[in-house]
Protein backbone atom coordinates (compact mmCIF):
# COMPACT_ATOMS: atom_id res chain seq x y z
CA UNK A 1 0.00 0.00 0.00
CA UNK A 2 1.52 3.38 -1.14
CA UNK A 3 1.45 6.28 1.62
CA UNK A 4 2.82 9.54 1.34
CA UNK A 5 6.53 9.83 1.78
CA UNK A 6 8.17 13.08 3.97
CA UNK A 7 11.75 13.79 4.41
CA UNK A 8 13.37 16.64 6.41
CA UNK A 9 16.45 17.89 6.51
CA UNK A 10 18.18 21.45 7.72
CA UNK A 11 19.88 23.27 5.41
CA UNK A 12 22.58 25.83 6.21
CA UNK A 13 21.38 28.87 4.03
CA UNK A 14 18.63 31.41 4.06
CA UNK A 15 14.68 30.64 2.87
CA UNK A 16 15.83 32.79 -0.12
CA UNK A 17 19.35 31.07 -0.83
CA UNK A 18 17.14 27.38 -0.93
CA UNK A 19 14.24 28.69 -3.24
CA UNK A 20 17.29 29.99 -5.37
CA UNK A 21 18.77 26.13 -5.28
CA UNK A 22 15.88 24.96 -5.89
CA UNK A 23 14.61 26.94 -8.81
CA UNK A 24 18.06 28.09 -10.50
CA UNK A 25 18.79 25.26 -13.63
CA UNK A 26 22.86 26.20 -12.99
CA UNK A 27 22.84 25.53 -9.33
CA UNK A 28 20.73 22.02 -9.74
CA UNK A 29 22.90 20.94 -12.15
CA UNK A 30 25.19 20.67 -9.60
CA UNK A 31 23.33 18.87 -6.33
CA UNK A 32 20.39 17.45 -8.44
CA UNK A 33 20.23 16.20 -12.17
CA UNK A 34 22.42 16.11 -14.70
CA UNK A 35 20.21 17.87 -17.16
CA UNK A 36 18.13 20.78 -15.61
CA UNK A 37 15.26 22.80 -17.41
CA UNK A 38 13.20 25.20 -15.46
CA UNK A 39 11.02 28.39 -16.60
CA UNK A 40 8.88 29.01 -13.80
CA UNK A 41 5.72 29.04 -13.90
CA UNK A 42 5.25 26.72 -16.71
CA UNK A 43 8.56 24.69 -16.54
CA UNK A 44 10.07 22.85 -13.92
CA UNK A 45 12.50 19.23 -15.38
CA UNK A 46 15.36 17.03 -14.78
CA UNK A 47 16.75 14.36 -16.29
CA UNK A 48 19.89 12.15 -16.83
CA UNK A 49 21.93 9.15 -15.67
CA UNK A 50 21.46 9.99 -11.80
CA UNK A 51 17.56 10.82 -11.94
CA UNK A 52 14.94 6.90 -12.12
CA UNK A 53 14.28 6.64 -15.37
CA UNK A 54 16.34 9.78 -16.38
CA UNK A 55 16.17 8.59 -20.16
CA UNK A 56 14.09 12.07 -20.73
CA UNK A 57 12.19 14.55 -18.58
CA UNK A 58 9.03 13.03 -17.11
CA UNK A 59 8.03 15.91 -14.44
CA UNK A 60 5.28 18.72 -15.13
CA UNK A 61 4.79 21.44 -13.07
CA UNK A 62 2.26 22.03 -11.06
CA UNK A 63 2.85 24.69 -8.60
CA UNK A 64 5.54 26.98 -7.79
CA UNK A 65 5.55 29.80 -4.75
CA UNK A 66 7.81 31.21 -2.92
CA UNK A 67 8.59 28.31 -0.48
CA UNK A 68 7.08 26.08 -2.43
CA UNK A 69 7.76 23.53 -5.67
CA UNK A 70 5.40 21.06 -6.39
CA UNK A 71 5.46 18.77 -9.57
CA UNK A 72 3.88 16.05 -11.21
CA UNK A 73 6.64 12.75 -12.21
CA UNK A 74 5.97 9.87 -13.97
CA UNK A 75 7.21 6.78 -13.05
CA UNK A 76 6.79 3.25 -14.38
CA UNK A 77 3.85 4.52 -15.96
CA UNK A 78 2.39 5.64 -12.85
CA UNK A 79 1.99 9.68 -12.27
CA UNK A 80 3.16 10.69 -8.96
CA UNK A 81 3.44 13.72 -6.54
CA UNK A 82 6.83 15.53 -5.60
CA UNK A 83 7.13 18.47 -3.57
CA UNK A 84 9.67 20.54 -1.87
CA UNK A 85 9.01 23.03 0.63
CA UNK A 86 11.20 25.35 2.66
CA UNK A 87 10.66 26.81 6.04
CA UNK A 88 12.98 29.15 8.10
CA UNK A 89 14.69 27.49 10.98
CA UNK A 90 17.03 31.05 11.67
CA UNK A 91 18.36 33.61 10.18
CA UNK A 92 20.69 31.80 8.17
CA UNK A 93 19.35 28.12 8.17
CA UNK A 94 15.90 26.60 6.81
CA UNK A 95 14.31 23.86 6.98
CA UNK A 96 13.86 21.85 3.59
CA UNK A 97 10.68 18.49 3.35
CA UNK A 98 10.57 16.58 0.57
CA UNK A 99 7.43 14.92 0.18
CA UNK A 100 6.59 11.74 -1.95
CA UNK A 101 3.44 10.49 -3.27
CA UNK A 102 3.22 6.59 -4.18
CA UNK A 103 6.10 5.13 -2.25
CA UNK A 104 5.13 1.77 -0.99
CA UNK A 105 7.96 0.13 0.87
CA UNK A 106 7.15 -3.39 0.06
CA UNK A 107 7.93 -2.30 -3.72
CA UNK A 108 11.19 -0.93 -2.51
CA UNK A 109 11.98 -4.43 -0.19
CA UNK A 110 11.40 -6.18 -3.10
CA UNK A 111 12.43 -4.14 -6.17
CA UNK A 112 9.71 -4.72 -8.06
CA UNK A 113 9.55 -1.20 -9.88
CA UNK A 114 11.31 2.21 -9.95
CA UNK A 115 9.06 3.77 -7.86
CA UNK A 116 11.71 1.50 -4.98
CA UNK A 117 14.24 3.88 -4.92
CA UNK A 118 12.25 7.06 -4.31
CA UNK A 119 13.01 6.91 -0.64
CA UNK A 120 16.80 6.70 -0.75
CA UNK A 121 17.08 8.29 -4.24
CA UNK A 122 15.50 11.67 -1.80
CA UNK A 123 17.74 11.24 1.30
CA UNK A 124 20.57 11.74 -1.39
CA UNK A 125 19.40 14.14 -2.96
CA UNK A 126 18.94 16.31 0.48
CA UNK A 127 22.48 15.10 1.26
CA UNK A 128 23.95 16.82 -1.86
CA UNK A 129 21.74 19.91 -0.96
CA UNK A 130 22.84 20.55 2.47
CA UNK A 131 26.60 19.59 1.54
CA UNK A 132 26.38 22.14 -1.40
CA UNK A 133 25.83 25.02 0.68
CA UNK A 134 28.13 24.09 3.37
CA UNK A 135 31.00 23.80 0.79
CA UNK A 136 31.77 20.32 1.02
CA UNK A 137 33.12 18.08 -2.14
CA UNK A 138 29.09 16.45 -2.38
CA UNK A 139 28.58 12.75 -2.34
CA UNK A 140 28.79 10.75 -5.50
CA UNK A 141 25.48 10.20 -7.27
CA UNK A 142 24.41 7.14 -8.85
CA UNK A 143 24.36 6.47 -12.47
CA UNK A 144 21.10 4.42 -13.27
CA UNK A 145 22.33 2.99 -16.73
CA UNK A 146 24.96 1.10 -15.27
CA UNK A 147 24.92 -2.16 -13.07
CA UNK A 148 27.82 -1.52 -12.01
CA UNK A 149 27.88 -0.48 -8.71
CA UNK A 150 30.94 1.38 -7.26
CA UNK A 151 31.96 4.91 -5.54
CA UNK A 152 34.42 6.17 -3.63
CA UNK A 153 34.74 8.95 -1.28
CA UNK A 154 37.69 10.48 0.60
CA UNK A 155 37.23 11.07 4.31
CA UNK A 156 39.73 13.50 6.31
CA UNK A 157 39.67 10.92 9.04
CA UNK A 158 42.16 7.89 9.77
CA UNK A 159 40.86 4.80 8.91
CA UNK A 160 41.21 3.33 12.05
CA UNK A 161 38.13 6.19 12.78
CA UNK A 162 36.63 5.32 9.79
CA UNK A 163 36.45 1.71 10.45
CA UNK A 164 35.25 2.28 13.90
CA UNK A 165 32.21 4.17 12.60
CA UNK A 166 31.64 1.26 10.18
CA UNK A 167 31.79 -1.65 12.67
CA UNK A 168 30.78 -0.22 16.26
CA UNK A 169 26.71 -0.76 16.88
CA UNK A 170 26.11 2.42 18.50
CA UNK A 171 28.80 4.49 16.54
CA UNK A 172 27.22 3.58 13.56
CA UNK A 173 23.24 3.71 14.80
CA UNK A 174 24.23 7.23 15.53
CA UNK A 175 25.43 8.76 12.49
CA UNK A 176 22.85 6.64 10.21
CA UNK A 177 20.02 7.51 12.64
CA UNK A 178 18.73 4.22 12.19
CA UNK A 179 18.96 1.51 15.22
CA UNK A 180 22.00 -0.97 13.66
CA UNK A 181 23.71 -4.17 15.83
CA UNK A 182 26.65 -5.70 14.57
CA UNK A 183 28.87 -8.70 15.61
CA UNK A 184 31.81 -7.60 14.92
CA UNK A 185 33.37 -11.21 13.28
CA UNK A 186 33.64 -12.93 10.42
CA UNK A 187 30.25 -14.79 10.18
CA UNK A 188 28.66 -12.22 12.54
CA UNK A 189 24.94 -10.64 12.41
CA UNK A 190 24.44 -7.46 10.86
CA UNK A 191 21.28 -6.24 11.28
CA UNK A 192 19.65 -2.90 10.08
CA UNK A 193 16.88 -2.37 13.34
CA UNK A 194 18.45 -4.95 15.59
CA UNK A 195 19.08 -8.69 16.36
CA UNK A 196 14.98 -8.33 17.31
CA UNK A 197 14.04 -6.71 14.05
CA UNK A 198 12.36 -9.49 11.51
CA UNK A 199 14.09 -10.97 8.66
CA UNK A 200 17.10 -12.44 8.05
CA UNK A 201 20.34 -10.33 9.12
CA UNK A 202 23.20 -9.88 7.10
CA UNK A 203 25.84 -11.35 8.07
CA UNK A 204 29.70 -10.29 7.69
CA UNK A 205 32.22 -12.06 5.27
CA UNK A 206 35.35 -10.60 5.62
CA UNK A 207 36.83 -8.14 8.31
CA UNK A 208 40.45 -6.47 8.27
CA UNK A 209 40.83 -4.15 11.01
CA UNK A 210 41.25 -0.50 9.37
CA UNK A 211 41.33 -1.88 5.78
CA UNK A 212 38.23 -3.81 4.58
CA UNK A 213 34.56 -4.87 5.52
CA UNK A 214 32.45 -7.18 3.34
CA UNK A 215 28.55 -8.08 3.71
CA UNK A 216 26.39 -10.88 2.05
CA UNK A 217 23.30 -9.01 2.12
CA UNK A 218 21.25 -11.74 0.45
CA UNK A 219 19.56 -11.24 -2.36
CA UNK A 220 20.88 -7.60 -2.77
CA UNK A 221 24.65 -8.82 -3.14
CA UNK A 222 27.83 -8.30 -1.49
CA UNK A 223 28.54 -4.96 -0.36
CA UNK A 224 31.99 -4.55 0.57
CA UNK A 225 33.94 -1.18 2.02
CA UNK A 226 37.71 -0.67 1.13
CA UNK A 227 39.86 1.37 3.31
CA UNK A 228 43.19 2.95 2.06
CA UNK A 229 44.87 5.52 4.44
CA UNK A 230 47.16 8.43 3.22
CA UNK A 231 48.20 11.26 4.99
CA UNK A 232 45.61 11.07 7.60
CA UNK A 233 43.04 10.90 5.21
CA UNK A 234 41.01 7.51 3.82
CA UNK A 235 39.95 6.92 1.04
CA UNK A 236 37.33 5.27 1.15
CA UNK A 237 35.69 2.88 -1.61
CA UNK A 238 32.56 0.97 -1.59
CA UNK A 239 31.06 -1.92 -4.45
CA UNK A 240 27.83 -3.47 -4.50
CA UNK A 241 28.57 -7.12 -6.81
CA UNK A 242 27.06 -10.44 -6.66
CA UNK A 243 22.91 -9.68 -7.17
CA UNK A 244 20.98 -10.86 -9.92
CA UNK A 245 18.81 -7.66 -10.06
CA UNK A 246 20.57 -4.59 -9.97
CA UNK A 247 19.26 -3.17 -6.52
CA UNK A 248 19.20 0.75 -6.83
CA UNK A 249 17.23 1.11 -3.91
CA UNK A 250 19.82 -0.43 -1.52
CA UNK A 251 22.78 1.35 -3.36
CA UNK A 252 21.25 4.40 -3.02
CA UNK A 253 20.64 3.98 0.40
CA UNK A 254 24.14 3.14 0.84
CA UNK A 255 25.48 6.07 -0.72
CA UNK A 256 23.35 8.00 0.90
CA UNK A 257 24.34 7.05 4.32
CA UNK A 258 28.33 8.20 2.75
CA UNK A 259 27.10 11.76 3.35
CA UNK A 260 26.78 11.79 6.70
CA UNK A 261 29.42 9.11 7.54
CA UNK A 262 31.92 12.07 5.96
CA UNK A 263 30.17 14.86 8.42
CA UNK A 264 30.25 12.48 11.08
CA UNK A 265 34.32 11.85 11.04
CA UNK A 266 34.91 15.20 10.23
CA UNK A 267 32.97 17.59 11.74
CA UNK A 268 34.13 18.20 15.96
CA UNK A 269 30.30 19.88 16.24
CA UNK A 270 28.83 17.45 14.75
CA UNK A 271 24.83 17.12 14.61
CA UNK A 272 22.72 14.50 12.01
CA UNK A 273 21.32 17.19 9.26
CA UNK A 274 17.76 14.83 9.17
CA UNK A 275 14.86 15.89 11.30
CA UNK A 276 12.44 13.45 12.53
Amino acid sequence: MSDLMIIRARVPASVKQVRHALTDPDTMRVWLAEHVEVELPGTYAFWGRSTPEGDAPHQRLLHADDRTVRFAWTLDGVETTSEFAVEEDGPDSAIVSVSQSHFDMQEALEDTNIRGVLQTYWYLVLANLVEHFEGRALTPKPDFTSAELRTEVLIDASPAKVYASLIDSETVSRWFGYPIEIEPRVGGRYSMGGFDAEGEPARILELEPDRKVSIDWGHNGVGTWELEGSGGKTRLTMVQSGFDRTPYAAWLGSISGLAELRRFNEMADWSPIWLS
